[in-house]
């Protein structure tokens, strides 16, 4: 029963502590009083009924107060609320007591109790008069006692029962172990639901020798069918003909397995999704429930450093990682205390340059772009650069020569080192410079990054950009010495293709122009000691990593697409790998590891200030035979597979879409001969598919096949009118015909 009790005096102390605040602001706000009212009241009934009687005493103190106030007796302003947020603070520390402890608020704190209880009588008896009623003249009220009340409208169907309230939502307490091992099977179960489609394979690899056996036992009958007459060659056709019955009938049969299979494979995989992404939803919660009082804290140090805030908080109800959020708890506390205390002025300052008394702090959650974006901004004095520079001087940071040049995001900086501050005096508050590092920690930790903006005069901005989740990460796959590596989207800036004879070097260092901007440019070899990179002499895949003042290209061998990850930590005893942040999981169950962009970055820089860095040149070697490269683009995994494996089979390398908005992304990240695309596909058909590619510039030179079931000239006519080069119909579909057509478009699987 202490255990309900202090769940349930955890939910009304934070419905206190808000109401009060709201109550300080609008002091007439009946709704509000009410709210609080019952809050009070429902923890003394709580208290009552488990023999809390410290607890019921000082609930039914805040309950009095609440109803003075309901009844315009006294006006809940300054000194009133302190006393209740005071009695909502003791409510609190009553309920968190351990069990053994319980005791002591009835015998050695019971004087506190009373002393509290004595305090808060003679606050609340300082009785303010009420304000007038909106809207009538003074001393009446705006509705007369004589007025008639008016008579609610009769239903329009009366003998329809009016309909119940929805119930209120249940609540499962739930361990966050338990959770994290009920995401961790969804993740291995979406996974695990992709292992049907070599067992897919391998049964239309049964049914194409099934299909050689009847060619075979045909060739056979005809030869029987020529010999001479026999009873041996009667019997002998009876045979074959039988045989080839059985074959017919297994082929039937396997035929329709492989569809059931189908079918199921992609029900199991759309359920392994969704189980995946609903257990994933249960680690999400409102921005509101990692706020832990902030509203409180704000007003609290206002009134001690003598100034009026007021905090707003959007957002309340986006969504956040539970991961997220817990870690969220220390970095807001310190960017809404530094606000309070180094960024908003004092009411008499703040009328000196023409703002309103109170100050306004805001605190902001929101998505944007697949990123979490939590912004804390003021509307104070705004961090003054000078004053600043002359602090980094100072405390011997840099020289006055090279702090004259540094530009306002350099100087912005240096407010995240460790032990900085520009206080001259340490208080209860700050000035030991323990704030600001916390926080460019935790974003570091969670793969984010953090921006400061200020304006003289007009306040400061901190926002923090960070991951939806830490279990899954939207990430682009890049190919380097033969081996497949992540990289996460949100530290990239742009992927392009480089022409090398582009490239320039300046002193030993080569670079090349990127929108004005010179970009140092290095190899993901080197970096990852993979050896010497085989670069095309043509172009180069090149990733832009860094920030936009200090960016560096890194050359790949090949993109090789879009991903979203599943995310698995690495054994701890492995312990730091160099330029390798985590592991993680793709479609196929395949593993694949995740590269620490910052640990790139500086292994980059340490790179280039040894003067170690190899030039990049193309390779000059013997003509290297390479692979054509096919896209297939088919929204049913069996024909997906059929002409994957017969490519594969003549030469071609094979990349694979699932309908045309996959295709599409596919096509732009890739380097493909040919694509070769269904009709028929959800999301985008393969007609919009088509003329998309002829639209893009660089992709409307690559042939286009279009293999369909749809076979009547109408839609040839509109497929080739949308660009395609080939048109050919599934009905009439075989093996030999599909190869032809892919070798008159591109040619022969290898080419020199």
């Amino acid at each position: 029963m202490l255990d309900l009790f202090r769940v349930e005096a955890d939910s009304q102390c934070a419905l206190l502590n808000a109401g009060l605040l709201e109550v300080e602001r609008n002091p007439a706000d009946p709704a509000r009083l009410e709210e609080l009212m019952r809050a009070a009241h429902s923890l003394k009934g709580a208290a009552r009924i488990i023999g809390l009687d410290v607890a019921v005493r000082v609930a039914h103190a805040l309950e009095d107060g609440f109803v003075a106030a309901q009844k315009g007796a006294l006006v809940l302003q300054g000194a009133q609320v302190d006393a209740l947020l005071a009695g909502v603070d003791l409510l609190t520390k009553i309920a968190q007591t351990p069990e053994p402890e319980i005791a002591k608020w009835d015998g050695p704190e019971k004087p506190a109790i009373d002393q509290y209880i004595a305090t808060l009588a003679a606050a609340l008896a300082q009785k303010t008069p009420a304000p007038e009623p909106a809207g009538g003249p003074a001393g009446q009220p705006v509705c007369r006692p004589a007025d008639p009340l008016p008579t609610p409208p009769a239903p329009a169907h009366p003998s329809t029962p009016a309909p119940s309230a929805a119930p209120p939502p249940s609540f499962l307490r739930v361990t966050a172990d338990h959770l994290n091992c009920l995401l961790g099977l969804a993740g291995e179960s979406l996974v695990e639901s992709r292992q049907l489609s070599p067992f897919t394979e391998s049964l239309l690899r049964l049914k194409r020798l099934q299909a050689e056996a009847a060619r075979a036992l045909e060739g056979l009958r005809e030869s029987l069918l020529n010999a001479p007459a026999s009873s041996a060659c009667e019997q002998a056709r009876t045979q074959v003909t039988a045989a080839q019955n059985k074959i017919a009938e297994c082929r039937q049969f396997l035929g329709d397995r492989v569809t059931e299979l189908d079918r199921f494979d992609r029900r199991s995989a759309n359920l392994a999704s969704r189980l995946y992404h609903e257990a994933l939803a249960c680690r999400m919660r409102p921005f509101a429930d990692g706020l832990h009082g902030f509203a409180r804290m704000v007003r609290d140090l206002g009134r001690t450093l003598g100034k009026d805030v007021r905090l707003e908080v959007r957002g309340e109800d986006t969504q956040v990682d539970r991961d997220i959020l817990e870690k969220l708890e220390a970095p807001l506390n310190h960017l809404l205390r530094n606000a309070v205390d180094h960024g908003l002025e004092t009411p008499e300052e703040r009328k000196r340059t023409g703002k309103p008394v109170t100050s306004i702090l805001r605190l902001e959650a929101r998505h944007s772009a697949g990123r979490l974006l939590i912004t804390v901004a003021d509307d104070g004095r705004g961090i003054d650069l000078e004053r600043l520079r002359a602090v980094i001087v100072r405390k011997q940071l840099t020289n006055a020569e090279t702090a004259a040049k540094l530009s306002e995001a350099e100087l912005l900086e240096f407010l995240f080192l460790p032990g900085f501050t520009m206080k001259e005096n340490v208080t209860e508050i700050s000035g030991r410079g323990v704030g600001l590092d916390v926080v460019q920690n935790m974003v570091r930790q969670v793969r984010g990054n953090l921006r400061v903006v200020t304006q003289s005069g007009q306040g400061t901005r901190f926002q923090l950009h960070l991951p939806l989740t830490l279990s899954v990460m939207r990430t682009l796959l890049v190919e380097i010495a033969g081996e497949p590596y992540a990289l996460p989207l949100a530290y990239l800036h742009r992927t392009l293709k480089l022409d090398p004879r582009a490239v320039r070097t300046l002193e030993g260092r080569q670079h090349f122009d990127c929108d004005g901007r010179q970009v140092g440019l290095v190899t993901a070899h080197q970096i990852l000691d993979r050896g010497q990179p085989m670069l095309n002499a043509q172009t180069w895949p090149v990733v832009l990593l860094g920030s936009p003042e200090q960016s560096y290209g890194i050359v790949v061998d090949r993109f090789l697409g879009e991903r979203e990850l599943v995310v698995q930590a690495l054994d701890p005893r492995l312990g730091k790998l160099a330029n390798i942040a985590a592991g993680g999981l793709m479609e196929n169950g395949a593993p694949v590891l995740i590269l620490d962009v910052e640990d790139f970055l500086r292994s980059t820089e340490k790179l280039l200030g040894h003067g170690r860095l190899h030039k990049l040149e193309a390779t000059a070697a013997a003509p290297k035979r390479r692979r054509q490269r096919v896209l297939v683009v088919d929204d049913s995994l069996t024909v997906r597979e059929l002409e994957r494996k017969l490519l594969t089979r003549h030469g071609y390398e094979v990349e694979l879409a699932v309908d045309g908005v996959d295709g599409w992304n596919v096509a732009r990240a890739g380097d493909f001969q040919l694509i070769i695309s269904d009709v028929d596909m959800p999301r985008m058909d393969g007609i919009e598919f088509i003329t998309q590619v002829k639209r893009d510039p660089r992709l409307k030179g690559i042939p286009t096949m279009i293999v369909s079931y749809k076979d009547r000239e109408e839609d040839r006519q509109r497929g080739l009118q949308a660009g395609a080069d080939y048109y050919l119909t599934k009905g009439s579909f075989h093996d030999d015909r599909l190869v032809e057509a892919v070798r008159d478009l591109i040619g022969e699987a290898e080419a020199c």
